[in-house]
């Protein structure tokens, strides 16, 4: 049985996530709902991802999803734009993204942002048979990600500041 000090320590930060979350999404979804009417669901998630009720795993995991979200986008479009979109360019893209993230960018947080940055250019190119339409959705939905990982990464920073963690819960956190 817990005593009640380290459930109010320990056990708030999932009550700290929760309302991350509740304010990242509201902010994410109002603004892109205002500025462009499209589903924002890829910038959720990316905010969801880029969320953390403490701030340096916040700033941790931001940094690494950015990065890596780049070389992938970076990686699609070179595909994209040499050869332009063809099926079997998907695995080898894939695979060079990681390649790259793993060995040259070599940020271990969020690795697998790489080849699935990649694989959301490449495949936009391949399911509309454009280079030019798989490079406006690809961008698009890199600009969405980019977006939702600011709005969480934001809103960790600005809890942090007005609900800080305790040093101890920040080392029970899982």
């Amino acid at each position: 049985m817990r005593i009640p000090g380290r459930f109010l320590e320990d056990d708030l930060l999932g009550v700290r996530f929760a309302v991350n979350v509740f304010i990242g999404t509201a902010v994410t979804w109002a603004t892109l709902r205002a500025l462009a009417d499209a589903n924002p669901i890829w910038a959720i998630a990316s905010m969801i991802a880029s969320s953390d009720p403490v701030w340096n795993q916040a700033k941790r995991t931001f940094r690494g999803r950015t990065m890596n979200a780049a070389v992938g986008c970076v990686v699609g479009l070179v595909f994209l734009l040499v050869g332009g979109p063809r099926e079997w360019k998907l695995p080898v893209a894939l695979a060079i993204s990681v390649l790259l993230s793993i060995y040259v960018v070599r940020v271990q947080v969020m690795w697998r942002q790489a080849p699935i940055t990649a694989a959301i250019v490449i495949a936009s190119g391949v399911a509309h048979q454009s280079r030019i339409v798989g490079i406006e959705h690809g961008l698009h939905k890199v600009a969405e990600v980019i977006f939702g990982c600011l709005v969480g990464v934001s809103v960790s920073w600005l809890m942090a500041k007005v609900w800080p963690v305790t040093p101890r819960a920040a080392e029970a956190q899982p």
